[in-house]
């Protein structure tokens, strides 16, 4: 037999094989569920990239990458975060108006005295894409400073990490 002929063989065998093609998640296929997560005594950076996976929807099997298949999450508790070393005092978050002169710093610290919820936004924001699927990712996000939230009709599952 030549070469030829075993090459043809194996395309001819390969045809009659079963061929499984990958599904691609879209709007109507997608399964949204609701989650609530315990931000108390939680690291800010592991709890927002967490948060982050699971507003992408990264932990499901059907994972498109340009489709909203993610969850939406409920933060309560961010009022009692934490951060490593010095971050409450060394750490700056810098924005600017555009203006000469207008660039604006302030601390993580000063940042929780206006309102703690800022704080994981600003952390969970700088973790999704910055498109326009990144903006409506970020609308499936709900943080609150206490334990009550709104979202109770929706029936959400508690998660612990």
């Amino acid at each position: 037999m030549t070469l030829f002929g075993g090459i043809l063989r194996r395309k001819l065998l390969a045809v009659n094989t079963i061929s499984y093609k990958t599904q691609s998640a879209n709007k109507a296929t997608v399964d949204k569920q609701w989650v609530v997560i315990d931000a108390e005594d939680q690291v800010l950076g592991r709890l927002s990239s967490e948060v982050a996976k699971l507003i992408r929807g990264k932990h499901k099997p059907n994972f498109t990458p340009h489709v909203d298949c993610g969850d939406n999450v409920i933060v309560i508790n961010s009022d009692k975060i934490k951060l490593t070393g010095n971050k409450w005092d060394n750490k700056e978050y810098v924005r600017h108006s555009g203006y000469p002169g207008g660039q604006k710093k302030r601390t993580p610290r000063q940042l929780m005295a206006k309102s703690s919820t800022l704080i994981v936004e600003r952390a969970v924001r700088g973790m999704l894409p910055k498109s326009r699927l990144g903006r409506a990712l970020f609308g499936n996000l709900y943080i609150y400073e206490g334990t009550e939230h709104p979202h109770e009709a929706q029936k959400p599952k508690e998660i612990k990490l």
